[in-house]
């Protein structure tokens, strides 16, 4: 419940953030208006909206990073039960483990520098099958 209240809130301080920004002059408005133009018919008074959107602004910065920071903290510390969070992958069961294979049928490891010996002897070696003839060449 928590984090829903903290997401939309979340929301809410993004899309504010975003207006005010739009909202704030560039530093090319400054030159227009020191000839007049349109300053004194401003909503924010004659001083202008720059003291009061760029307050707003910074305390909606401190407000969207110290909530981004929390939830990062909770979702990386907050106490879950195992399984939980995983959605459909905490229905599947874990698979049967593997039957081990016989102690009989390992082969010792050969230790560091050691040349291993050869399993068994070879001793019937198939004699070489007829050579083929190279492509495209006749037979005799």
């Amino acid at each position: 419940m928590l984090m829903l209240i903290l997401n939309v809130v979340y929301v809410l301080v993004a899309i504010a953030m975003i207006a005010l920004i739009l909202m704030q002059r560039g530093s090319g408005a400054a030159a227009g208006s020191g000839f007049g133009a349109g300053a004194s018919g401003t909503v924010f008074g004659s001083r202008g909206a720059s003291n009061f959107l760029s307050k707003s602004t910074k305390w909606l910065a401190v407000v969207f990073f110290g909530i981004s920071l929390f939830m990062a903290w909770y979702a990386s510390h907050g106490s879950r039960p195992a399984g939980e969070g995983l959605g459909v992958m905490s229905q599947v069961e874990a698979p049967a483990a593997a039957p081990a294979a016989p102690v009989g049928d390992l082969q010792p490891v050969p230790a560091v520098g050691e040349v291993p010996q050869a399993a068994a002897p070879v001793e019937n070696i198939p004699a070489q099958a007829e050579e083929k003839p190279a492509e495209g060449a006749q037979k005799d």
